[in-house]
């Protein structure tokens, strides 16, 4: 049986958990700063095992990271949420010196596991968990490409009064404002969706997915978790069973569209391996050129991780 560790037992990481174990997919280690907490949500979970017939192992603990070793996935939601007012980037600084504490124990106890990054802002904190654990490229990859392309996936099945499954949407780039969501390669039973909807319609659908975030956390007053435990565990799926699966997720790029040593949202193949090959597929003039700035995006939130890093040494 594989294993995962899950970091963090707040909302997202919770809801991962419980995701994995009503799905079968591996054993469980939740871990937490939080004085009971993985415990009591782990130990919530497991009890729930006899309805679903479920023969999981799932324990939390606080802190300790003995129980994680040898993890299959590592996936870190660890660090503070947003709340109204506040994008991804405001968050960077603390859940920087979060992600950092939590590498130092993956490469201790896991070092050959493949990670996935959760924690915000997304494609930061994957380049310092990359620099940070020194694990190939391919064993650190990034939650956010299927999240947005799920969103858009949900606006346009219910603008177009269709069901969700008949949707294949593609977006790619940082998880953020400048995030490239893809009309040419987002269709209804295999149309594009430029041949469906008028241009205004589409756009209006494009700054949805945009803020769909900032949407719920004005609602909630917390980030969101449904729905980003939803493309995490698919994520982990893809991986487990090996599934080959192309998916939107923030890897390193080392030329791949003309970018270099940033992580960025682009079509992945998933398999047991993580990472095993970034696809590349044929983007107009206007599309590079968005998905070039969303990079310039993530290279000036690296360059602050770096100064900051100077800044406490």
């Amino acid at each position: 049986m594989k294993k995962i560790t899950i970091i963090g037992a707040g909302n997202v990481g919770s809801t991962i958990a419980m995701k994995v174990f009503e799905r079968d997919l591996a054993d469980i280690v939740l871990i937490d700063v939080v004085e009971g907490l993985a415990e009591g949500k782990a130990l919530d979970i497991k009890e729930s095992a006899p309805i679903g017939k479920h023969n999981l192992e799932i324990k939390g603990y606080t802190n300790d990271y003995t129980p994680s070793e040898a993890s299959d996935i590592v996936v870190i939601t660890a660090g503070i949420t947003r709340k109204p007012g506040m994008s991804r980037d405001d968050l960077l600084s603390k859940n920087m010196e979060i992600v950092e504490a939590v590498i130092e124990n993956v490469i201790k106890f896991s070092p050959n596991s493949i990670l996935i990054v959760v924690s915000n802002p997304l494609d930061a904190m994957c380049y310092l968990a990359y620099k940070s654990s020194g694990f190939p490229r391919e064993r650190v990859i990034g939650m956010a490409g299927v999240l947005d392309s799920i969103r858009f996936c949900t606006f346009i099945a219910e603008e177009l009064k269709v069901s969700v499954e008949n949707v294949n949407a593609l977006v790619l780039g940082s998880h953020g404002d400048l995030m490239v969501p893809l009309p040419r390669y987002t269709t209804v039973c295999g149309v594009p969706i430029i041949q469906l909807m008028k241009k205004e319609r589409i756009e209006k659908l494009i700054q949805r997915t945009k803020d769909a975030g900032a949407e719920i956390v004005s609602l909630l007053k917390t980030s969101a978790y449904y729905a980003p435990a939803s493309a995490t565990v698919e994520m982990i799926e893809a991986i487990i069973k090996d599934k080959k699966k192309i998916m939107p997720c923030s890897v390193l790029l080392k030329g791949e569209y003309g970018i270099s040593d940033v992580f960025l949202g682009v079509p992945v193949r998933v398999g047991i391996k993580g990472a095993e090959e970034i696809i590349e597929i044929d983007l107009n003039k206007e599309e590079i050129e968005a998905l070039h700035n969303s990079a310039e995006h993530v290279r000036r939130l690296i360059k602050r991780m770096e100064e900051l890093r100077k800044n406490r040494a």
